[in-house]
């Protein structure tokens, strides 16, 4: 095994003097996209809770038709704005949120004690509105309930004549299974980090070696082209667990900045969180490095290499998008699946639940089964003799 030790060591001091590799591979890769993420969950997180507080501004057409639904309003948080002219189209265009448009015959069905109707006019599809048309349509509602409530006792009746059923909701989250709303990306960002760490290495020591040709003098020694490739192997998979860790720092870090709290939740990336998280990381990872340096074999040139596995970065977007798509409960079997069994872990962590041994296990021997085949073939591919041979 000195061969393959004296290859790791070769290709990680040849991948550290390239700087570029190096910020690649340790710096863009896992600081970028979790300091970026929490920064922007922080941002939204505080500018909701900021509208939150904030008056409502909307512009109000009838005003004169329901002064007490109105002031109603102004008591409550509501700041009317002038009527403006053909709401609808403006609405549409944007250039209001929203408008309350209450009609004319609104007085004259108050009046009788009939059901009196007034329009909240919004545009479904402006996600900026969305926190304040439900904050008015709350608001309207609650005017509505409140007159109702009075008019039966005007009639001597009580107003729970109105609500023979009531429905009592008791939330069972918890503060951190919340936090998953808002973390529900943080498998997909690990992994990520896991496939980017080794990509560029996995290119330069295959299909970057051979564009320079510099695979065959290496080849011509005399030990076994599995050790090289071993050796080639362990580097790769060194960088990607490097940048996992340094993306699991950065998610720790950062995490401490978001006000999670304002939205009764709790995040803990602690010691914990970290370890089950890089343990259920390494079959993956182990699979990432050997595919990526089995399909780097079959490139020509390091652009040629780097196509192909700019391609297999698709490929960590599949559980997210699925379970997206289509939000599964967890069975036994989904964590012998690679790719899906640590996205399931990492979510279950998150949300502060048990991962049992069976799971841990499961997940583990499932992904070393894959990436040993995998390697059995990169193997198989290195043994070849058109492998040295330059493009």
């Amino acid at each position: 095994m000195n061969a393959a030790i004296v290859v790791f060591f070769k290709e990680v001091l040849e991948n550290l003097r390239d700087r570029r590799t190096v910020m690649n591979a340790l710096l863009l890769g896992p600081l970028l996209g979790p300091l970026l993420f929490v920064g922007l969950t922080s941002l939204l997180i505080t500018r909701e809770l900021d509208r939150g507080e904030k008056p409502i501004e909307v512009s109000i057409v009838g005003v004169e038709h329901a002064p007490n639904l109105v002031q109603f309003l102004r008591q409550n948080g509501v700041k009317p704005k002038p009527a403006v002219d053909d709401p609808e189209t403006r609405v549409r265009v944007q250039d209001e949120d929203m408008v309350l448009r209450i009609p004319a015959d609104y007085a004259e069905a108050w009046n009788a004690g009939k059901t009196a109707q007034v329009e909240l006019l919004f545009d479904s599809s402006q996600r900026d509105a969305a926190s304040s048309v439900e904050r008015l349509r709350g608001l309207v509602q609650a005017y509505s309930n409140q007159t109702g409530a009075l008019r039966l006792l005007a009639r001597g009746l009580s107003p729970a004549v109105a609500t023979p059923v009531l429905v009592a909701s008791r939330d069972q989250s918890t503060p951190q299974s919340r936090a998953t709303l808002l973390f529900a990306m943080l498998p997909y960002f690990l992994i990520l980090a896991g496939f980017m760490g080794g990509m560029y290495l996995a290119i330069d020591t295959t299909a970057g070696e051979r564009e320079r040709q510099s695979l065959e003098p290496l080849f011509a020694n005399p030990v076994p082209r599995s050790r090289i490739l071993a050796g080639k192997l362990a580097a790769t998979f060194a960088f990607a667990m490097a940048s996992l860790g340094l993306s699991l720092l950065a998610f720790g870090f950062a995490g401490r900045f978001i006000p999670v709290e304002k939205l009764g939740m709790v995040l803990d990336f602690g010691p914990h969180f970290a370890a089950v998280a890089l343990l259920v990381m390494v079959p993956l990872v182990l699979l990432a490095s050997c595919l990526q340096t089995l399909i780097a074999a079959f490139a020509k040139s390091y652009r040629e290499a780097q196509t192909y596995l700019s391609l297999l970065l698709l490929v960590p977007m599949l559980p997210s998008a699925i379970l997206a798509v289509l939000p599964l409960k967890a069975e036994s079997w989904m964590f012998g699946v690679p790719l899906l069994s640590q996205h399931l872990i990492i979510t279950r962590l998150v949300r502060a639940e048990i991962v049992t041994a069976q799971q841990l296990l499961l997940c583990l021997i499932c992904g070393l089964v894959a990436a040993a085949l995998v390697a059995l073939v990169t193997t198989h591919v290195y043994k070849s003799e058109k492998l040295a041979i330059s493009g």
